[in-house]
């Protein structure tokens, strides 16, 4: 009996990996095809679903250190010891806000994300994993630092950082300073901020945070956390090692991935092109988007060295209207992933497909 392995992203404000994941899955079963699910993030927004484990939530600070609930996630790994799953935009992200306009852009901080941090060591977790997406903050972790206090508990604790950006830690207010409400003049002012800590943390620390990879992301975030002693890694691939991707993906006659919008930046650090990298030519792969911005297989397949035949996107916007896209997005996931079952099978039994 033929497999599909479904590995989605979320489909942003309208299903979530899991919902995706399962609506493909259901499909398979109508086709007489056994699925596994497997929900994918990139480290950032819907992280913790698709790491699963024991749901944890703490009253912590806000953004602008209004108390919030915030969700976070251990799990008991053999070998490591327990290993803590917190997304900083659940105590620090835009999401939290109305909308960009209701933020402060100087003025918001990451001190929840510190005692989110502080909760999960008290919990005993002896890997702690950030995922650094959606924040409000350019504060450069400095409220992050404070939040945490006693920084001799991450002693012997292994500290992962994870993220999608390769954004200088100098460039966080430039780059993204203005999706999070800030005018020129702040941008110029959180600059300024973000060079400062800059040298403060070379100072206390012994560690520049200028010329580490990805140390802008979530406002500088994650340089701080560098700083600390954390190892900057790819969401993506710290996800898949997670949910034991590579071995989910040894039985799949044909992958299923997805996300919202298919465009140029979804060929690098993003759940599709890493399924397809982490596929590469042992199946073939379905991509169902909700729109793209005509990035299509042939991009897919050069980025990710993939043979292109092993390669088909559909957009469903295009195939089933916008209306149904946005407002049915998982049944017409489904009807997508049914009739590529039915092409699958078809062009398997003329031989056009290995097995």
């Amino acid at each position: 009996m033929p497999h599909l392995v479904a590995a989605p992203d979320k489909y942003r404000g309208t299903a979530s990996a899991a919902e995706i994941a399962a609506a493909a899955l259901d499909a398979a079963a109508l086709c007489g095809w056994t699925g596994t699910a497997v929900p994918l993030a990139d480290g950032g927004e819907g992280t913790l679903e698709a790491v699963g484990g024991e749901r944890r939530v703490d009253t912590v600070s806000g953004p602008l250190l209004e108390p919030v609930h915030a969700q976070w996630r251990l799990l008991l790994e053999d070998g490591r010891g327990p290993t803590a799953v917190i997304e900083m935009a659940l105590a620090s992200g835009m999401a939290l806000l109305r909308s960009a306009a209701d933020n402060d852009p100087v003025g918001a901080s990451t001190f929840g994300t510190g005692e989110l941090i502080a909760a999960a060591l008290r919990a005993g977790a002896r890997r702690v994993v950030v995922g650094c997406g959606g924040s409000a903050t350019t504060d450069g972790g400095s409220g992050m630092l404070a939040g945490l206090g006693d920084r001799e508990a991450l002693r012997g604790v292994e500290l992962l950082v994870a993220c999608d950006v390769t954004t200088p830690f100098l460039d966080a207010a430039r780059v993204f300073g203005p999706q999070k409400g800030a005018r020129p003049e702040q941008v110029t002012t959180l600059s300024a901020r973000l060079e400062a800590q800059a040298t403060q943390y070379l100072e206390s620390y012994g560690v520049d945070v200028t010329v580490i990879p990805g140390a802008g992301a979530a406002g500088g975030l994650a340089g701080a956390l560098a700083a600390l002693g954390g190892k900057i890694v790819s969401g993506f691939d710290l996800v898949a090692e997670l949910v034991e991707l590579d071995e989910k993906l040894l039985d799949a006659d044909l992958v299923m991935t997805g996300e919202g919008r298919l465009d140029a930046t979804s060929l690098s650090g993003k759940v599709v092109s890493g399924v397809l990298r982490r596929t590469g030519a042992r199946a073939p792969v379905l991509v169902v988007a909700g729109t793209t911005d005509g990035t299509g297989a042939s991009e897919l397949a050069a980025a990710t060295a993939t043979p292109a035949e092993l390669v088909e996107v559909v957009s469903l916007v295009e195939r089933f209207g916008r209306d149904r896209a946005l407002g049915e997005t998982a049944t017409v996931v489904g009807e997508a992933v049914r009739d590529a079952l039915a092409d699958h099978e078809l062009r398997w039994t003329r031989g056009d497909i290995s097995s």
